[in-house]
């Protein structure tokens, strides 16, 4: 067996400095958002909030001046994240487009699509949705059935996407797409394009989540038109370039934060006289501090070049254990004496809702279990 070995990596002190800045900010900015808004963490939807972040140069916060970013450090961009997250800010218009479709871009089509959309992005401007998943696929990401076919200089694109979060809301999607049929290996004859979410033949239908809300949607694509330098990267190199895309999709501190909100608000209402209270909480708060420096390590790799695939694997699965857990401890604690309209009772409830589908989002538990048995030698 093989051991995943995860190095925290060490902040420096303009890392820090950084700290301080975004957190006067965010004092400014968010000071009277609500603890029950806050709560949706990076789901809360602002293009206003992510404008405000593109002025601060906090989006693209890597990538080259040429596409608009500013060329700083991986682990200078976790501490914008990691606040960003610890105040529940609004940063769903952009997050998508920043964590991933925009390195996606720069790396596969770095001299024609990053370069007209990137600066876009930066700016808090462009919004992206991923299109994965598929009715019917559930988890098996090989098994999709949406095609593209050729048409003249361009292509066709058919099929449809489910669970697209932000689908209505978006200017783009990069989808992935069949451009051969299905042969032995299941994983070639793939390709990633970028679609306008304008495009004739595109329709978008609402899925109304069990929080009554609109968040996820069904896109069906009729014959929609695509042209030809829509083609991200190589054709038939889709499953190579989605694995690249999802060790992003998984490899940031919203894998565990998720739920910070309600974390703070059980700290808040604790009785500090009490032990079972200090034991819960205590042993939380280890876990939270574990769960971090694993997730800093994930940053210093990704700062040192490497592939943090199974280690951001491993933080997102251990992530999204104790985010859906604290709902239960919260009522184990806190159940019967909260207050229906107090701010622990009205995350705790939105908390409730939401986090089962944190075991889905970013890959299903059981995917991510069996790429680290793989990769650990352990099947």
């Amino acid at each position: 067996m093989q051991a995943l070995d995860i190095r925290p990596a060490e902040l420096p002190p303009d890392c820090e400095r950084l700290r301080a800045e975004v957190r006067d900010f965010l004092a400014q900015t968010l000071g009277d958002l609500p603890p029950h808004e806050r709560a949706r963490n990076w789901s809360g939807y602002s293009p206003e909030f992510s404008r405000a972040l593109g002025q601060r140069g906090w989006i693209g916060m890597t990538w080259p001046r040429r596409y608009g970013g500013g060329e700083r450090s991986m682990l200078e961009r976790y501490v914008v994240l990691e606040e960003l997250l610890a105040a529940g800010a609004p940063v769903s218009a952009h997050w998508v487009a920043d964590r991933q479709s925009g390195p996606l871009l720069m790396r596969y089509s770095p001299e024609v699509l990053a370069p007209e959309l990137l600066p876009r992005i930066a700016r808090g401007e462009c919004h992206f949705c991923i299109g994965m998943s598929e009715p019917d696929s559930g988890s098996d990401l090989a098994s999709i059935r949406t095609r593209a076919v050729r048409d003249g200089d361009g292509w066709r694109i058919s099929g449809r996407k489910v669970w697209t979060s932000a689908a209505h809301k978006a200017h783009y999607m990069i989808a992935l797409v069949r451009t051969a049929p299905p042969s032995a290996d299941r994983h070639a004859g793939m390709s990633q394009f970028l679609v306008d979410m304008r495009s004739p033949g595109l329709t978008i239908r609402p899925i109304v989540n069990q929080l009554g809300e609109h968040e996820f949607n069904e896109v069906t694509f009729d014959e929609v038109p695509v042209p030809a330098h829509h083609l991200i990267g190589a054709e038939g190199e889709g499953w190579h370039q989605v694995t690249t895309e999802l060790t992003f999709e998984r490899s940031g501190p919203e894998r565990y934060m998720s739920s910070t909100q309600l974390m703070l608000e059980m700290l808040d209402a604790a009785d500090a006289d009490n032990p079972h209270h200090q034991l819960v909480l205590g042993r939380l708060a280890a876990q939270y501090a574990t769960l971090r420096q694993m997730s800093l390590g994930v940053a210093g790799m990704l700062a040192a070049g490497q592939n943090p695939g199974l280690a951001a694997a491993a933080v997102k699965d251990q992530g999204a254990l104790l985010e859906q857990g604290l709902p239960d401890l919260a009522h184990e604690l806190f159940g019967g004496r909260m207050p229906p309209e107090s701010d622990l009772a009205r995350v705790q409830r939105h908390l409730v809702l939401a986090t089962p589908s944190f075991s889905l989002r970013g890959g299903t538990r059981e995917i991510l279990r069996g790429m680290l048995a793989k990769g650990m030698g352990l099947r």
